[in-house]
């Protein structure tokens, strides 16, 4: 989740409310010193806890600057107003929480609600529809702190642990879990980020995902992209982005093998992480068994803000970087149909009427263009432009590549001697 998102700032979002009161009150900016405004956040903060508990409170602050005093009363439907986009920031990190676990909403028991801001009707309302739980029989206004809610469907939403403790009794319990006090529990270290290499085209291949449990072994199996390639350049990067420019580079070798048509050299990639939190890459010609090993720097020792960044930025370009990594594989079939348009044309294309002939090579153009007009930002319309033309292109080609396999058929045929 976000850990620098909390109370406070609904304290913040409420407080700036309060001031936009007091200046309407004033009839224009109320000069304060430091006290004044200290007593503002103690009085947000005091009407925020009442309000989950209460339909609507009132701020009285007399005498908050010099003669002036200040009154107004808040209802719980205005904190909801003003609060929901930031209560709603939490949403992605519950389905990003889900995702990681491989798990859907109905296949949990309980959902535990911890931290003191839980307590907000508004909170416990917003969980309820994001796991699926029983609707609440009660309108908002009469949930009261402390209530369990009885699942009909989904999850339970469960509040029996003290929201204030929950943290101070989590560390308790892990520090005496690494002091050996605890045996029968164990404690495990995670992948923070995912782990994998950057392959043709730009994109990055996760081979181990983030909150894999260390120690752990995983590895794939990658081909050549390009005709008589000599060697292949393994770049280890960690991240959760699509593209490999915008994850981190953990470091790099070159693998050499014996040249060989594209598709042919194939190449095991395989990452180790050993207890220590190590990483370990190795890459494999699987023709010659020519290998190479690599130990890279700590893939679990990862500052905690540099971790919270990239998982924040992968949730708020999560549908850019999907488009992305959709154009990028588009673009690259497009490459290949369109080197086999072209070649066929160049050899067969005498073989067509001038009707399918010029049918093909204009699809043929259009998609090249394309193509190679990567956009700044990738849009799905932009995915499926591309995905378009390439229908167009096949579509286009299907005469001409009923020409290419009679002709292969033939040659076949005279060289085994069975036509003349």
């Amino acid at each position: 989740g976000n850990t620098r998102l909390g109370g406070d700032d609904l304290d913040a979002r409420l407080v700036e409310y309060l001031l936009e009161q007091v200046t309407a009150a004033n009839g224009g900016p109320l000069t304060m010193d430091a006290s004044a405004r200290a007593r503002i956040r103690e009085a947000a903060e005091a009407a925020k806890i009442r309000l989950s508990s209460e339909t609507e409170v009132e701020v009285n602050l007399p005498f908050l600057a010099g003669a002036f005093s200040f009154n107004c009363e808040i209802t719980r439907v205005k904190l909801e107003e003003l609060c929901r986009a930031i209560v709603m920031k939490t949403r992605e990190h519950c389905y990003r929480a889900l995702t990681d676990a491989k798990l859907t909403p109905k296949e949990l028991d309980q959902v535990i609600l911890v931290g003191g801001q839980t307590r907000m009707p508004l909170v416990r309302q917003l969980v309820h529809e994001w796991f699926e739980c029983a609707d609440f029989e009660d309108a908002r206004g009469n949930l009261r702190v402390g209530e369990e809610y009885h699942r009909a469907s989904g999850p339970q939403l469960n509040t029996s642990v003290n929201p204030d403790e929950a943290v101070a009794l989590g560390a308790a319990i892990q520090a005496e879990i690494l002091s050996g006090g605890f045996q029968s529990l164990l404690l495990l270290d995670v992948t923070p980020l995912s782990l994998g290499i950057e392959t043709f085209g730009g994109l990055m291949n996760v081979i181990i995902p983030r909150n894999t449990t260390i120690p752990v072994k995983a590895g794939e199996m990658f081909t050549t992209a390009v005709d008589h390639q000599k060697d292949v350049l393994i770049r280890v990067l960690q991240g959760e982005r699509e593209r490999a420019r915008d994850n981190w580079r953990l470091g790099e070798f070159t693998l050499d093998f014996e040249a060989a048509p594209r598709g042919v050299a194939r190449v095991g990639v395989q990452f180790e992480i050993d207890a220590d939190g190590i990483l370990h890459v190795l890459a494999r010609d699987t023709r010659t068994g020519n290998e190479k090993i690599v130990a890279v720097k700590s893939a679990v020792d990862v500052d905690d803000q540099r971790v919270q960044a990239m998982v924040e930025e992968s949730v708020e370009h999560a549908f850019e970087d999907l488009a992305a990594r959709r154009w990028v594989e588009s673009q690259l079939k497009a490459r290949e149909l369109v080197a086999a348009a072209k070649s066929g044309l160049e050899q067969y294309g005498v073989e067509l009427d001038e009707v399918a002939r010029l049918a093909l090579a204009t699809a043929t153009a259009a998609l090249e263009h394309e193509m190679n007009s990567e956009p700044a930002v990738t849009t799905n319309q932009d995915v499926e432009r591309i995905k378009r033309l390439i229908a167009e292109v096949d579509a286009a080609s299907q005469t001409l590549a009923e020409i290419i396999m009679d002709k292969t058929m033939e040659a076949l045929l005279r060289k085994r001697g069975l036509i003349t």
